[in-house]
């Protein structure tokens, strides 16, 4: 199919196979696409924002610059596929399928990426702020001069590079050059450092989190500091 330019914005093409079309530029604004075959399409430059996208397969596609502001990409098949450049701000990719992808330069501000399957994706010069990666898997990728200022981290597998995650008794606990996040809790890495000063800040923090900081707090600061993040 040739739908170059083409405004189908708030159609309904729920199911269908559009494998291999070209969408280049095409208007889809609220688009309802889910489960729609899209593998290998191109879709440069397209308008996206608000579509539903979940459970799409969009595996392969060309996605250069295409508008995702709030799209619906729950569960969506995006293996190997170029959004060089994508806005995705707000999108909500949560469990999505995106190992190899390319997110590079990718604007991903306040995303829901969580439990996404990002091993191998290439997201450097990403925007990831406030981003939401908690159990995302990012083994592998490439995060160099990504923004991960204010992202939830929690429960992430980091790429053992700009994110390193460790287990350490009752919790999972991810960091970057800048912050520790254990469990829900994220702090700088200077905050943690002073917790002894202000042990009331810890304590009220979750039940048990203080006999948790006596045994094991100064342990993880000393792994951070002889194995930093980049």
């Amino acid at each position: 199919a040739n739908l170059i330019d083409a405004n189908l914005s708030y159609a309904s093409l729920m199911n269908a196979d559009l494998s291999g079309a070209s969408l280049r530029g095409a208007k889809l604004r609220a688009a309802n696409l889910y489960k729609t075959n899209l593998a290998g399409a191109d879709l440069s430059g397209a308008e996206l924002d608000g579509a539903i996208l979940n459970n799409a397969n969009l595996s392969g596609a060309y996605m250069r610059d295409a508008d995702l502001f709030k799209a619906n990409l729950v569960d969506a098949n995006l293996f190997g596929a170029n959004l060089f450049g994508a806005k995705l701000r707000a999108a909500d990719l949560s469990d999505a399928e995106l190992v190899g992808t390319n997110l590079r330069d990718t604007n991903l501000s306040n995303a829901n990426l969580e439990g996404a399957n990002l091993r191998d994706a290439n997201l450097s010069d990403a925007k990831l702020r406030a981003a939401n990666l908690r159990r995302a898997d990012l083994r592998y990728a490439n995060l160099i001069d990504a923004d991960l200022r204010n992202a939830d981290l929690a429960g992430t597998i980091g790429n053992m590079a700009e994110i390193k995650s460790i287990e350490m008794s009752r919790y999972a606990i991810t960091y970057t050059k800048d912050i520790i996040q254990i469990g829900c809790q994220n702090h700088s890495i200077e905050e943690w450092s002073k917790w002894r000063d202000n042990k009331a800040w810890i304590k009220k923090m979750e039940e048990g989190a203080l006999d948790w900081a006596e045994i094991n707090l100064d342990s993880l600061l000393k792994i951070v500091k002889t194995d930093p993040a980049t």
